[in-house]
């Protein structure tokens, strides 16, 4: 097969995310008012997963196109990759498209879009090679957003879930939209304590990305005051940064940050009775833990809201020997470079909390306490190797990504 030529230029991609749906609705507008003719806009739309089905529209100048899909293998995910990302790229092949801008449905969050533009395989290429994440806009409903963002409701309560078996929390998303952005777009009238308080939170979650005002939306100038250091589409891995930027750590309005370092383990049973502490009162919790009864492992903990995900991040670097070191993330490499214990190696506590209601004492008290005592740790790492009974239970995705092949 011959090979395609190296594309020279990729075609600018914005993603417009939020929950709420007229006020993204009318950014996606924004958006596309500067440049209607060389503008396609994509949507997605969920709302009749109970059917089986979801609905495809695209717009490019004055030509609209709407589809309805079967749900591939009964999985919202698998479909819009099989759709989704090919649709990106014949768009970005298409003569006058300048721009794309990708309304995304409130159940879709756009760090899992971009993962797939950069990774999944599309014709023998992923479709980053067509185009270019410039930005990704987060929509924010002044009103309702902080009681979303700290809440525990399920998607599926609201009507908003991605499959049946979905069990991310609005929270989940509404948080991830925000912390993923490149530029905030506020939505809507609050009380002055409300708004205070909400900005506050979104200071410190996107300490960052530009924020305005709906009703005064210019969006060449909020795109321009987006900082050159932007994510622009960049995805994490465990091991990168917990804080981007420099966001402000005194106190504002009950809205903190906890920042929890510490060089011993976790006992299995009292992190499991800690993890309260982080899901009430809570907008985010993210980090890595070392847990005494797996402690060559890097346990990830997330929280927004009252939900909670944890997960295996791959072995702390000291678990290996040094020549399969090469096999770790380089930030872990780095990080460990410069927080290297003669004893422990790189194995440590590094969480940060988001707290809006809770008492950022509180917090700090119940991780504290979590903590292996002297007497535990002077007994010597075999003895609190064994796994606790109620050792934390690992938390599984519903639906396992892709293999690459199948996308080729």
């Amino acid at each position: 097969m011959r090979s395609q030529p190296t594309r020279t230029s990729r075609v600018p991609l914005l993603l417009v995310a939020g929950l709420p749906e007229e006020p993204v609705t009318a950014v996606t507008d924004a958006v596309r008012a500067t440049d209607p003719r060389g503008t396609a806009v994509v949507h997605h739309d969920l709302r009749t997963l109970p059917e089986g089905v979801l609905r495809r529209h695209v717009r490019h100048g004055e030509a609209e196109d709407t589809a309805v899909l079967e749900l591939a293998h009964g999985c919202v995910s698998c479909t819009l990759r099989e759709d989704f990302l090919p649709l990106l790229r014949r768009l970005a092949r298409t003569p006058g498209v300048r721009r794309i801008v990708v309304r995304l449905d409130p159940a879709l969050e756009p760090e899992a879009i971009c993962w797939a533009i950069e990774h999944v395989v599309v014709d023998d290429a992923p479709v980053a090679e067509d185009v270019e994440v410039r930005a990704a806009l987060a929509v924010v409903d002044l009103p309702s957003w902080l009681d979303d963002a700290g809440g525990d409701e399920e998607l599926r309560e609201r009507g908003l879930g991605g499959s049946a078996d979905d069990e991310r929390t609005v929270a989940q998303v509404a948080v991830g939209q925000v912390e993923f952005a490149d530029a905030v777009v506020l939505a809507g009238e609050a009380e002055r304590w409300r708004a205070r308080r909400t900005e506050a939170v979104l200071a410190r979650l996107a300490p960052t990305a530009p924020r305005t005002a709906l009703g005064g939306l210019d969006v060449p100038a909020l795109l321009d005051r987006i900082p050159a250091d932007a994510r622009r589409g960049a995805v994490d891995g465990a091991h990168g940064p917990l804080l981007r930027g420099q966001p402000p750590m005194e106190p504002v309005a009950g809205v903190a940050v906890v920042l929890f370092e510490q060089r011993r383990p976790f006992h299995p049973e009292r992190l499991h009775e800690a993890l309260d502490a982080l899901l009430d009162g809570v907008v985010r919790a993210r980090g890595r833990a070392w847990v005494a009864g797996d402690p060559d492992s890097v346990l990830w903990l997330e929280s927004a809201g009252g939900g909670l995900h944890l997960g295996h991040a791959g072995p702390w670097l000291a678990a290996l020997p040094p020549e399969r070191w090469a096999e770790v993330p380089v930030e872990q490499r780095l990080r460990a470079s410069l927080h290297w214990d003669e004893h422990y190696g790189d194995r440590m506590q590094e969480l940060v909390v988001l707290v809006h209601e809770a008492d950022p004492g509180d917090v700090l008290r119940a991780l504290r306490g979590a903590l292996l005592t002297d007497d535990e740790l002077a007994s010597g790492e075999q003895a609190w190797r064994a796994p606790a009974e109620s050792a934390i239970t690992w938390h599984e995705d519903p639906c396992e990504p892709a293999p690459r092949d199948q996308h080729g």
